[in-house]
């Protein structure tokens, strides 16, 4: 069963954006290193207030991201640093339980 991804960190939303927007092709490239280790969905979040920065992607396991991120750490900071994220981000990885009200997503 794959798992939920989570990283969290005080950062700038829009600043984020602009960085992706003007480094479009880091992003794609980064992208398709995530696909060739098994990544099955990704996405940005930013929090309303503008403060705080959210990524989740959903991943086969835990090491197909460790792999991923141990190979690409060098293209990844520099968004993160791009938004104003200073301190260490940790990944907090999440599996689904079994409580039987599942819904969307292919439930």
């Amino acid at each position: 069963m794959s798992v939920i991804l989570t990283l969290e960190a005080g950062g700038d939303p829009k600043a984020l954006e602009q960085y992706a927007r003007a480094n479009n092709e880091q992003f794609r490239d980064v992208l398709e290193a995530a696909k060739r280790h098994g990544l099955i969905a990704h996405r940005f979040y930013g929090s309303e207030d503008g403060s705080r920065l959210m990524v989740l992607d959903e991943w086969p396991d835990r090491q197909s991201f460790e792999s991923f991120f141990q190979e690409q750490d060098a293209a990844v900071r520099p968004v993160f640093e791009a938004a104003g994220v200073t301190a260490q981000i940790e990944p907090k990885f999440w599996r689904e339980l079994s409580t039987q009200d599942a819904y969307g997503w292919g439930a």
